[in-house]
């Protein structure tokens, strides 16, 4: 009697640690060995992303402080969100994944906020933002991130004030926290915002490592636009690296992110 082959994918098991501002984050990762699509490296990035930002809190509130995040107070799901390549492919494949009524409730609130966003003037500069042959800095960001916030238009994954793809949800979600008042958070641009310090902007980290895989300048897309975005670079999507060579490059951009940082 023939034994059923296993389709088990085969992994290789590392212990990484990094030395980060808030103290050293270790923790051990199974990394595919097969050729995989550049999204399926963000839930090993994500878990060291969320052990940096675990010691981070940590570490304020035994210095007395509290966190005042708490589910259903969504005040900075008004902020224009970056979002990186890999990320947007996961959040188009979790779309797609989706029951059907859902898909459609979601689908209907993207193109609201695409409507609302185009009559703001806002599309086509976010557009360009997301599909530039040309490299941005923050400085020249900054003005567009001030105009999509005076909207103060929900983040389109919004349902009832809570987010309706958490597990989904990009880097830059998962980063912000605060220790100031939540009322505070009626306006996220003022100086009484006091938001926990990000050891490490994994959307950055990401984007640095699409650009590498792809021989692009580094990209980050707003969220509202992301899954659109995905859908149109299909055949990028689509592409196979071997595991272990995408999370080797990914770590390399984690590490040189800190150095840089920290020489700052």
């Amino acid at each position: 009697m023939s034994t059923p082959a296993s389709h088990q994918p085969v992994v290789e098991h590392f212990e990484i640690s990094l030395q980060t501002p808030s103290g050293e984050v270790t923790t051990a990762v199974a990394v595919p060995t097969s050729f995989v699509p550049v999204a399926s490296i963000l839930p090993l990035l994500r878990g060291l992303d969320e052990e940096s930002q675990r010691l981070e809190q940590q570490r304020l509130v035994e210095g007395g402080q509290a966190i005042s995040c708490r589910k259903g107070c969504a005040a900075c799901c008004r902020m224009l969100v970056p979002v990186s390549a890999p990320e947007a492919f996961a959040l188009a494949e979790a779309f797609e994944r989706l029951d059907l009524p859902e898909r459609t409730r979601l689908q209907a609130r993207l193109d609201l906020a695409a409507q609302r966003l185009a009559q703001a003037g806002l599309l086509k500069q976010l557009s360009s933002l997301a599909d530039s042959q040309e490299p941005l800095n923050d400085e020249a960001i900054e003005p567009l991130n001030r105009s999509y916030y005076a909207l103060r238009m929900p983040c389109p994954f919004l349902k009832n004030e809570a987010c309706s793809i958490y597990e989904h949800r990009p880097a830059a979600c998962r980063e912000l926290a605060v220790t100031s008042p939540a009322t505070a958070c009626q306006d996220m641009t003022s100086p009484q915002v006091a938001s926990v310090p990000v050891a490490v902007r994994m959307s950055t980290a990401l984007s640095l490592l699409w650009a590498e895989l792809t021989e692009t300048i580094p990209r980050l897309i707003p969220l509202p636009l992301a899954i659109d975005w995905a859908k149109r670079h299909e055949a990028e999507r689509a592409r196979r690296w071997a595991g272990t060579e995408l999370f080797e490059k990914a770590l390399d951009k984690v590490w040189r992110y800190l150095s840089q940082e920290k020489v700052r």
